[in-house]
């Protein structure tokens, strides 16, 4: 029997590992920014940035009403869901709260500086249509390695984003890339992330390490000449500042993509003396290895 997918994607599509059992829908294609130099997700031709038509959105939400059963969370697609306007995102969670009623979780990547574009008003009628969660990719604390990495973003507006959907009690998972400032600017970068963690407290925090699929000679080229490559040695010393500088009352810490070569799983503050533990053990035996020791770093 032949069968119609009910929904349509313009790929490569991506989301949060978090994710795998997410229904996707993409309701904008690309990024809104797509012009940081580490990120080689949208950089495709068919990927430029295009809100896709409110009325292909609504109606395949309503075919997956049809055809799909048991729907409980949904992911919506590609880099920043949170750049519509909010009348639109609003008549994409009425759809899916009357098509797909079992859902109770709708989660979207989010730019920080489209948050300032919402009312905390009106952030609080998304988390109340089912808008529960929200991805940050802060990538740094740090102005410096931000604006050497092309990010539209500074510490003060993702601070304050994070914030604000706090405020509206929408649940935030932030990201922190590890080795983003290269070997020149590794301490500020960990220190001034751990600063921006601290002061927001996030439910959820993920690192994954710096790699590049397709070669990194694009990112170079933007950061400048003082850009390092870390070691393996320089990323580990480099979480161990961060971890230890972090001040969390309840946050869910992972650093388990499959860029990074130290696999880290706790709840911060309560893990945060044996996940330093663990990063020792690893510094250690860098140490042994010699400064300039690499394990190889694998993107997908």
């Amino acid at each position: 029997m032949y069968f119609t997918t009910p929904v349509h994607y313009i790929e490569p599509l991506f989301r949060p590992p978090s994710e795998a059992d997410s229904l996707i829908l993409q309701v904008t294609n690309g990024c809104s920014w797509n012009q940081c130099s580490f990120c080689e997700m949208y950089t495709q031709p068919q990927k430029k940035f295009k809100p896709r038509p409110e009325t292909e959105v609504l109606a395949e939400i309503q075919r997956c009403g049809e055809s799909l059963q048991g729907v409980r969370r949904i992911f919506l697609a590609d880099g920043d869901a949170m750049v519509l306007s909010f009348r639109r995102l609003e008549a994409i969670l009425q759809a899916i709260r009357t098509y797909l009623p079992s859902v109770s979780r709708v989660s979207s990547y989010c730019l920080p500086q489209n948050i300032a574009n919402k009312t905390p008003e009106q952030l609080q009628t998304l988390r109340e249509l089912g808008l529960s969660l929200v991805y940050i990719g802060a990538e740094s604390g740090d102005d410096t390695v931000l604006q050497k990495v092309q990010k539209s973003e500074t510490f003060a507006s993702t601070r304050d984003a994070i914030l604000k959907l706090k405020a509206a009690r929408i649940k935030t998972s932030v990201m922190i890339i590890n080795g983003l400032g290269g070997k020149q600017y590794s301490e500020q970068h960990a220190l001034a992330s751990a600063e921006l963690i601290n002061a927001t407290q996030p439910e959820y925090l993920a690192t994954l390490a710096l790699f590049f699929r397709y070669g990194e000679r694009r990112f170079t080229e933007i950061f400048g000449e003082d850009y390092t490559p870390c070691s393996t040695l320089d990323l580990f010393t480099e979480m161990q500042t961060f971890i230890q500088h972090l001040e969390l009352k309840q946050t869910i810490f992972r650093s388990d993509h499959i860029s990074n070569n130290l696999v880290l799983k706790g709840a911060l503050g309560k893990d945060k003396a044996k996940l330093l533990a663990q990063i020792q053990q690893a510094v250690a035996y860098a140490h042994s290895q010699g400064p300039n020791w690499h394990l190889p770093v694998y993107g997908g």
